[in-house]
C-alpha cells in the first residue's frame, strides 16, 4: 500500500502547504516590517508615539505569533490542514481590529471625533536640568489630536489604516483560500 493510498501523501496536500506557507510568511515578514517600521521612527526618528499610537501596535504585537505559528505549523506539516488557515482567520479579525482603531486615530487628528480625554499634550522641559526624577514626570506623550507629521497626506495613523486593510486582506484572503490547490 502506498502512502498516497492511506491518504499520508500525494493529492492537493503539497500546492496546500506551498500556498499557506507562502502566506504565513508574506503575514510574519509584513507584520514584522510594518510594526518594525513605526518602532524605528520612535527610536531612531525620535517620533514620540500617542496613546492612540501605542495601542495601534497591540493587534500587530498579537498578530505576529498567531502567524508566525500559522508558518510553523505549514512548514512542519503538523496538525489539522485547516489549522494554518484558522490563523490566518484570526490574524485577519486582529488586523481589522487594528484597522478599526487606526481609522479611529485618523478621525481624531481630523477632527472628526472627540479623543480620549487622557491622550495629554507634551510638557515642556529638559531632560538635562539634573532633575531626572522631575524631568521624567513631566514628560507627557504628545496629544492624540495632532499628527506628528503627514506624509503624502497621511498621518502615521492614515498610514496604518492602510497597512492593517492590506494585512487584513492576505490573512483573510489566506483564511478562505489558503487549503485550495491552485489551478
Amino acid at each position: 500500500m502506498s502512502r498516497s493510498s492511506l491518504g499520508l501523501g500525494g493529492g492537493a496536500a503539497p500546492a496546500r502547504s506551498n500556498r499557506s506557507v507562502g502566506v504565513a510568511a508574506v503575514l510574519v515578514l509584513g507584520l514584522a516590517a510594518t510594526v518594525g517600521t513605526a518602532l524605528l521612527f520612535q527610536h531612531v526618528g525620535g517620533y514620540i508615539p500617542c496613546a492612540l499610537c501605542l495601542q495601534q501596535r497591540t493587534p500587530y504585537y498579537v498578530a505576529l505569533p498567531v502567524a508566525l505559528l500559522a508558518l510553523v505549523l505549514a512548514l512542519a506539516k503538523v496538525g489539522p490542514a485547516a489549522l494554518p488557515r484558522i490563523l490566518f482567520a484570526v490574524v485577519g479579525l486582529l488586523m481589522l481590529w487594528g484597522m478599526s482603531l487606526a481609522i479611529y486615530h485618523a478621525g481624531v487628528e481630523w477632527q472628526f471625533w472627540a479623543g480620549p480625554t487622557d491622550c495629554a499634550s507634551v510638557a515642556g522641559g529638559d531632560l538635562m536640568t539634573g532633575d531626572l526624577l522631575g524631568s521624567i514626570d513631566a514628560v507627557r506623550p504628545p496629544a492624540c489630536d495632532r499628527a506628528a507629521g503627514r506624509f503624502l497626506g497621511l498621518s502615521f495613523a492614515g498610514w496604518n489604516v492602510l497597512a492593517s486593510a492590506f494585512w487584513a486582506l492576505v490573512a483573510l484572503w489566506g483564511a478562505a483560500r489558503g487549503g485550495r490547490a491552485a489551478g
